[in-house]
C-alpha cells in the first residue's frame, strides 16, 4: 500500500499494561508497513474499556454549542474549551482516539504544549474529520451527499505529518416515505468508500460514518431496515474499493425509533442493533464506535451498555465515538468560567468512566446524574 507513512511515537511509561507497550514500542521502531500499522492503530482504537471522543465540531458547530452557554465563539474559547477537555485528570485512560477539527489539530494548550502531543502521551491516537460537510444530491427530495474528495490525499498527508493517524468522514441519510432513495445509498456509499482508501493510501485508519437520522415517526423495524440496507451497500462499495478492512473502523447510528415514535427499551436497542451488524458487517472489521445521534448522555451509555451485555455473536468490538453524549453536562457545568473547571472535567471523567464500562457491559446506572446528562440531544438535521 502507499502513501506517505512515518513512525508513530509514544512514551512507554504510559502504557496501561505490557500489550498496549509493545504496540507503542513497535510504533517507535517502525517495525510496521504502512498496513500493518493501520491494522494495529484500528485494533488500538477499538480496545474494550476505551472509546473516541468526537470533539472534531466545526467553528459554526461550537459556535452553536458555546451560545448555549453565553460563551462567544472565538478561538480562544474554542480553544479553552478542547483543553478542559482533554487535559481532564485521568481521562484518557478512558479513550483511545480524540478525533479534531483541522483548527484543533495545530492548538496548544495555555502552557504551549501541543494537544496532539497532551494526546499521544496520554495514550490516545489523534484523528481528524477530513469531509467538508453535506450538500443536497440532485434528482431526490433533499437527500445529500458529502464533499471534500478533491484534495483528500494531499490533506491526508499534511494531517499524517501533524500526528494524525485516523479520520472521519460522516454520510447522512434520512428515513422518509420513499427514503433513503438507492440512489443516495449508492452515492454516500461509493463517496465513503472512496475516502476511506484514500486514507489508507496516506497512512490514516478511515471512521467509515453512514448514519441514519433519527428525525421522523417511523418505528425500530423501519430503522433496522434501513440500516441493513445502507451498511450492506457500503461493505459491498469498500470491498469494490479494495478497502483494507482490517484497517477500518465504522461509526453507525444505533438502532432505534424515530425521534417522533415511541421509545423502546435499552434491550431491544441491543437485540436490533447487534443482528443489523450481524446480517451486514464482516468479521474482519475490528470496531464499531457507535454515534449517539442526539440521545442524551445517560441514554447513549445505557444502550451502549445493553449491546455489550447482549449474549450473542458479536465478532467486533462495541465502543463509542460521541460527541454531545459525552460534553453536554460537561459544558453546563463549565458555562465558560474559569473557577468552573475542576467542577466541568469531574462531569467529563464521570461520562468518560460510564462509558468504559458499557463497552465492557459493566455500567451500572448513575445514582446521581450531572446536569444536561438526561437532557435528549436531538437536533432535526443535526449537521456538524
Amino acid at each position: 500500500m502507499g502513501g506517505s507513512v512515518s513512525c508513530y511515537s509514544f512514551k512507554l511509561c504510559t502504557c496501561p499494561d505490557l500489550a498496549e507497550g509493545l504496540l507503542r514500542f513497535a510504533y517507535a521502531l517502525s517495525f510496521l508497513d504502512p498496513a500493518d500499522e493501520l491494522i494495529k492503530n484500528a485494533a488500538y482504537i477499538g480496545t474494550p474499556g476505551k472509546g473516541i471522543l468526537a470533539a472534531d465540531e466545526s467553528t459554526g458547530t461550537i459556535g452553536k454549542r458555546l451560545s448555549s452557554i453565553k460563551v462567544e465563539n472565538v478561538e480562544s474559547n474554542r480553544r479553552a474549551l478542547r483543553e478542559l477537555l482533554f487535559c481532564t485528570p485521568g481521562c484518557l485512560q478512558y479513550l483511545s482516539g480524540v478525533i479534531l477539527f483541522e483548527e484543533t489539530l495545530y492548538q496548544k494548550t495555555a502552557a504551549g504544549k501541543p494537544f496532539v502531543d497532551v494526546l499521544k502521551e496520554g495514550g490516545v491516537l489523534p484523528g481528524i474529520k477530513v469531509d467538508k460537510g453535506t450538500v443536497e444530491l440532485p434528482g431526490t427530495d433533499g437527500e445529500t451527499t458529502t464533499q471534500g474528495l478533491d484534495g483528500l490525499a494531499e490533506r491526508c498527508q499534511k494531517y499524517y505529518e501533524a500526528g494524525a493517524r485516523f479520520a472521519k468522514w460522516r454520510a447522512v441519510l434520512k428515513i422518509g416515505a420513499n427514503e433513503p432513495s438507492q440512489l443516495a445509498i449508492n452515492e454516500n456509499a461509493n463517496g465513503l468508500a472512496r475516502y476511506a482508501i484514500i486514507c489508507q493510501q496516506n497512512g490514516l485508519v478511515p471512521i467509515v460514518e453512514p448514519e441514519i437520522l433519527v428525525d421522523g415517526a417511523h418505528d425500530i423495524n423501519k430503522c433496522a431496515d434501513v440500516t441493513e440496507r445502507v451498511l450492506a451497500a457500503c461493505y459491498k462499495a469498500l470491498n469494490d474499493h479494495h478497502v483494507l478492512l482490517e484497517g477500518t473502523l465504522l461509526k453507525p447510528n444505533m438502532v432505534t425509533p424515530g425521534s417522533e415514535s415511541a421509545k423502546v427499551a435499552p434491550e431491544v436497542i441491543a437485540e436490533y442493533t447487534v443482528r443489523a451488524l450481524q446480517r451486514t458487517m464482516p468479521a474482519a472489521v475490528p470496531a464499531v464506535v457507535f454515534l449517539s445521534g442526539g440521545q442524551s448522555e445517560e441514554e447513549a451509555t445505557v444502550n451502549l451498555n445493553a449491546m455489550n451485555k447482549l449474549q450473542t455473536k458479536k465478532p467486533w468490538s462495541l465502543s463509542f465515538s460521541f460527541g454531545r453524549a459525552l460534553q453536554q453536562s460537561t459544558l453546563k457545568a463549565w458555562a465558560g468560567k474559569e473557577e468552573n473547571v475542576q467542577k466541568a472535567q469531574a462531569a467529563f471523567l464521570t461520562r468518560c468512566k460510564a462509558n468504559s464500562e458499557a463497552t465492557l457491559g459493566k455500567y451500572a446506572g448513575a445514582s446521581n446524574l450531572s446536569e444536561g446528562a438526561s437532557e435528549s440531544l436531538h437536533v432535526k438535521d443535526y449537521k456538524y
